[in-house]
């Protein structure tokens, strides 16, 4: 089959792949030291990671040294401490169902049959309900587990998805607030996430857990996970308003006049006209957004929490395994990996779906 007699679209492709790879000498030169290098890569990779690795719980670092490859191994026999932190032993089951859960409700949640309040708030109360009774304990004959005993991947993914679920509601208040007609409210909101923008996450999160509890009277004072999470939906929040602030400024004037003249209240024009627009139009920063919220999880460490990558730390800081500390970050990275590539996936759908930034002539 000739380019000619290709699809329009595949012609279009394969005559831009010539031109960009193989247009000019220096370009073919170029696109075949890059393939070699990542074959090269690839086959180190592989070499290392498969075919001389060491598999199995029985490994040991004469083992891994002697056959020169990976050893799997302090997977195989630390993944407990890796995913599950320093929660009792005997009650890791509750941990591994309470990621179930946490896997279920997000699922649920893309899900565009999901996509109306009452039907997304139903499923966020159950699963935070869940969740909790679940790794705290207490209740239904569970054993008690204070919040400090938390760690690994359960921990890691509702830190992520309590700050998406708190601060999504307060980015959208916040982002109406900056565009009040009264201008010494948009002002001082304006001040407020301009101030917390301007703050690294890290003093945050270090004010909310150290600072807090000398500031505050007793009864407000909780558990120190609760502030630490408070402290990252505040972040999330400020930088999710601007985005939605963003998509704001994207949606022509005439709509909201024209939802004016028709006589809709400010409710009826904000949450059925201007917002679904913003979010449109937000949606690529917006999934970007909740890309760096997963990542960002990892520097609760810095606060005395254990989540998944400090975990993983515990989990070579042996004198057994501690020649085996690539195996485990790869391990990690795998992990956040699938969560990433997923979000982007997702993001990609619903870009799609939405014909975001297309336009039909």
């Amino acid at each position: 089959m000739t380019a000619s007699s290709l699809p329009g679209g595949q012609s279009a492709r394969l005559r831009r792949l010539r031109r960009d790879y193989f247009g000019s000498p220096l370009a073919v030169l170029m696109t075949l030291l890059s393939a070699a290098v990542i074959a090269w890569i690839g086959w180190f990779l592989l070499d290392w990671g498969v075919i001389r690795a060491t598999f199995g719980a029985d490994g040991t670092q004469e083992t891994c040294v002697a056959h020169g490859g990976a050893c799997w191994s302090v997977i195989a026999v630390r993944w407990r401490v890796i995913l599950f932190g320093i929660y009792p032993y005997e009650e890791q089951w509750r941990s591994a169902l309470a990621c179930v859960v946490v896997g279920v409700v997000i699922l649920l949640s893309c899900l565009p049959r999901m996509w109306s309040f009452g039907r997304l708030a139903l499923v966020w109360v159950l699963g935070t309900v869940i969740f909790y009774t679940l790794m705290r304990g207490g209740v239904l004959g569970l054993v008690p587990v204070n919040e400090q005993q938390w760690g690994g991947l359960p921990l890691t993914l509702f830190i992520f998805v309590a700050t998406g679920i708190i601060g999504m509601p307060l980015a959208i208040g916040l982002a109406l607030l900056r565009r009040s007609e009264y201008p010494v409210i948009a002002r001082v909101t304006g001040w407020i996430i301009d101030t917390i923008r301007s703050l690294p996450l890290l003093s945050i999160l270090f004010t909310c857990a150290i600072v807090l509890p000398f500031m505050l009277p007793g009864f407000l004072i909780g558990e120190k996970l609760y502030r630490v999470l408070f402290g990252a939906a505040l972040f999330f929040a400020a930088y999710q308003a601007e985005i939605i602030r963003g998509g704001f400024q994207g949606i022509p004037k005439g709509q909201e006049e024209a939802a004016k003249a028709l006589g809709l209240t400010y409710w009826h024009r904000t949450f059925r006209i201007v917002l679904p627009q913003a979010f449109r139009l937000a949606l690529p920063a917006t999934i970007n957004q909740f890309v760096i919220a997963f990542m960002e999880t990892s520097l609760i460490v810095v606060v005395g929490f254990m989540e998944l990558l400090a975990a993983g730390n515990t989990a070579f800081k042996t004198g057994e395994w501690k020649f085996a500390y690539a195996e485990v970050y790869v391990f990690i990275a795998a992990i956040y990996f699938a969560f990433v590539f997923g979000l982007s996936r997702y993001g990609a759908y619903l870009e799609a779906r939405m014909n975001v930034g297309h336009r039909k002539d």
